[in-house]
């Protein structure tokens, strides 16, 4: 039997149908065989047609199937986009915790224009779906440094030890400092140095370059970073680098009765407060090029006293606040995401005079013009990166020797 089309096998269901209708059991029967050796249906399909109740399938196409409306507009993701730009890419649970005071800022100083039904969609988005908005839009980068760190021994036994573990509870002025190098490929001859100064508890961050590794240029950065802070130094845990284990930090802290800890040697993690801050604003935002002179220092500190504003008083940061291990787990809990300034005002240890004086400040910040003046420095810094040179280990490893041939012409 051939197969037959489908719209001949509906041109004989139709033309059956009113006489089944008004048939006997006997001649229902007789009209269903009839059907089924025709079109060769089964019984149940052919009865079920004849009756109605299974009607020919009507395509969909896949614009009427489409589910529920969207909710969120392309508008109102440009503009999600926008404070996650401003908010340094920040994830799904640190950008819900910023919208508000992002939205606030940006619309006293006129940069965002919301309606309220815009704005309390943004208010009330949840992370997962900020996470899932953004994905198309997020980028991620890999870089790899060189570590400049030469152990200052003089003084390792005078200054404690202290744990990653350590410090955990600290009030404002337990400080975690380290210095990033900005050298490029090699580290022969004298470059720009980024010192960075990170407040245990509050995630205050303070960032200020130095022309070099000296100790006086190091132990002058401290001291401003000091006075720009909204606290005074209680405690300082370095790594073993001479820059901080010298006689010089080490008579500070004993006559201003400052703690003085240091980690352990090629154990990052004791300082890791700090470490996460050298990537997070000093790494993903100046790079690895290297950098030599004055006029570099001008412009890294230009750069830097606006980086301060922006991300103490507009980055919301996580705190971890609890870790046990549950069997072969470790369970980890964080508190909810704050930016630094908040957890200043919070902070029972600072004075009424200095958290007036924040609250004013935060006022005058435009977040959209402080981060079009950090892309102009940045620009302007670009111009003094010092290409990279072909040192006396370099040039004689396999690419540099091949590099060497090729610009001789060989």
């Amino acid at each position: 039997m051939k197969k037959v089309s489908m719209k001949t096998r509906n041109e004989i269901i139709e033309a059956h149908k009113p006489n089944y209708k008004v048939s006997t059991k006997k001649e229902k029967n007789q009209i269903i065989s009839a059907i089924c050796e025709s079109t060769g249906l089964s019984r149940d399909r052919a009865t079920r047609l004849l009756n109605g109740s299974a009607k020919p399938k009507k395509k969909i196409s896949k614009k009427d199937n489409r589910g529920r409306k969207r909710i969120y507009d392309l508008t109102l993701v440009f503009n999600l986009e926008k404070i996650w730009k401003l908010t340094d890419f920040a994830c799904g649970k640190r950008l819900k915790e910023s919208i508000i005071p992002m939205i606030d800022a940006l619309e006293r100083h006129g940069e965002l224009i919301l309606n309220e039904e815009s704005k309390e969609k943004l208010i009330k988005m949840s992370a997962a779906t900020i996470d899932r908005l953004l994905k198309k839009s997020k980028e991620r980068f890999s870089h790899k440094g060189i570590s400049t760190t030469k152990p200052g021994t003089l003084l390792k036994k005078d200054i404690k030890l202290r744990l990653g573990s350590d410090w955990n509870d600290a009030i404002p002025g337990y400080v975690e400092v380290d210095l990033v190098a900005h050298c490029g490929e090699t580290t022969a001859g004298e470059y720009v140095n980024t010192l960075d100064v990170t407040d245990i508890s509050t995630g205050w961050t303070e960032t200020i370059a130095v022309l070099n590794k000296a100790q006086k240029h190091v132990f002058n950065g401290l001291m401003t970073i000091e006075k720009n802070a909204p606290f005074k130094y209680l405690g300082i845990d370095s790594d073993n680098g001479s820059e901080f284990i010298n006689n010089h930090l080490y008579k500070y802290c004993l006559n201003n009765n400052v703690c003085f800890t240091r980690s352990r040697a090629y154990k990052k993690n004791d300082g890791c407060h700090v470490e996460q801050k050298n990537w997070q604003f000093i790494r993903r935002n100046i790079g690895y090029d290297r950098y030599e002179g004055n006029n570099a220092v001008d412009i890294l500190n230009n750069y830097y006293s606006l980086l301060r504003l922006h991300t103490n008083f507009f980055l919301p940061q996580t705190k971890l606040i609890l870790k046990k291990r549950i069997g072969s787990k470790i369970v980890k809990k964080y508190e909810k995401p704050q930016t630094p300034y908040q957890r200043i005002l919070n902070s029972e240890h600072i004075s009424d005079k200095t958290k007036d004086e924040l609250r004013a400040l935060y006022l005058t910040l435009n977040p959209v013009a402080l981060n079009n003046q950090m892309e102009f420095l940045l620009k302007e810094l670009n111009k003094l990166a010092i290409a990279p040179k072909l040192g006396y280990e370099q040039r004689f490893s396999p690419k540099g020797f091949a590099l060497m041939l090729s610009e001789n012409g060989i």
